[in-house]
């Protein structure tokens, strides 16, 4: 992964940093995580990290290099996020309507949201881990 120099990346809470002096992404243990996925973010000017509100999987991907392609593919993961967001707030009288009147699935659609928004990222086997 190239790392684009200059770049600003959004690190949640307001907050937003240039991608080349960050230096360091460490997801917060499970005890001491919230609601969010949040990520300790070390910067070469600042001696404590900053905490993010996204995950370090965002925020990298934020911070590389990314073709028009990419961008769109982001673009549209954003959107089905949007619309899971909306279709889980969906109260179930209405689920059951849809349902029954236009054969629309609330569950089923929510369930194909959440298998398309899921991104796994694997592990470089050509670069350690470096937080181990």
């Amino acid at each position: 992964m190239d790392i684009k120099p200059g770049r600003m990346v959004y690190l949640g809470y307001g907050k937003y940093w240039r991608s080349d002096a960050i230096v360091g992404l460490m997801p917060i243990g499970r005890e001491n995580r919230g609601p969010g996925q949040r990520t300790d973010v070390y910067t070469a000017t600042l001696d404590e990290p900053i905490v993010a509100s996204r995950s370090e999987i965002a925020i990298l991907r934020d911070m590389a290099v990314a073709s028009d392609e990419q961008f769109r593919m982001q673009e549209a993961r954003e959107v089905m996020g949007d619309m899971l967001d909306a279709l889980d707030d969906v109260p179930d009288v209405l689920r059951r309507v849809l349902a029954t009147e236009a054969q629309f699935d609330v569950v089923a659609w929510v369930r194909r949201l959440k298998a398309l928004t899921k991104v796994e990222v694997e592990a470089s086997e050509d670069q350690p881990e470096l937080f181990e």
